[in-house]
């Protein structure tokens, strides 16, 4: 790795790009060399450039989150992945990590913390909050017991996101590129594992756990 950091910025939103551009120029040592808009982005650029860092929206168009640091970490397994989340939530960060990212930055620290983590994820180590530190330590004792949304696959996880934010079974089929018949065994399936009757408690549950943005929380 030279002594610049190379950073490839992923994420949907061009002011929150424009935003972290300006946060990592002041750092001087921190060199933006590409941004991706959605997933497909994401592969071309890991394909086509050479850098040292992935700077990751966990929410994009087309594929995103769990599946795309997968991807990523398959494809370019020394690259670095830093990801960068509007959700608090403990959970996400846990399988962030466990899918190959080796940093997990909600939004809300962004500016008082990402240089920091850049910097820390790039030299090797990783860079993860003492809750998910826990939550990543007592996920490797027997018999350890977390909220019900734990025990669910990372595809049903994102079924189950998907059904919160109000998208029907077609729809998540289509975006997923899944059958409708296998979008409905995954919600049955997370539904009888989490003790869930109906759509209105699975949104509520999700927005409870903040598994999903509250509309009303929005400015």
């Amino acid at each position: 790795m030279s002594s610049r950091i190379r950073i490839v910025i992923a994420d949907d939103h061009t002011i929150m790009r424009e935003g972290l551009k300006q946060l990592l120029a002041a750092a001087g040592d921190l060199e933006v060399v590409g941004e991706a808009r959605d997933g497909h982005e994401v592969i071309e650029r890991v394909r086509q450039l050479e850098f040292d860092l992935l700077l990751l929206d966990m929410s994009m168009p087309g594929k995103s989150g769990i599946d795309l640091i997968r991807q990523v970490h398959a494809e370019k397994p020394r690259l670095r992945i830093l990801v960068l989340s509007m959700h608090e939530e403990e959970q996400y960060a846990v399988r962030a990590i466990k899918a190959g990212a080796a940093g997990y930055l909600t939004k809300e620290s962004a500016a008082a913390q990402l240089v920091t983590a850049i910097r820390k994820v790039a030299s090797g180590g990783a860079f993860i909050s003492p809750a998910v530190a826990e939550l990543i330590a007592l996920a490797a004792m027997p018999d350890s017991a977390g909220p019900p949304h734990s025990t669910l696959s990372d595809r049903e996880f994102q079924v189950l996101r998907m059904l919160a934010s109000g998208r029907t079974v077609s729809e998540i089929a289509s975006e997923l590129i899944l059958s409708v018949k296998t979008v409905s065994t995954h919600k049955s399936r997370l539904m009888q594992k989490m003790g869930i009757g109906n759509q209105a408690d699975l949104i509520r549950y999700a927005l409870t756990h903040r598994l999903i943005e509250d509309p009303e929380s929005r400015a």
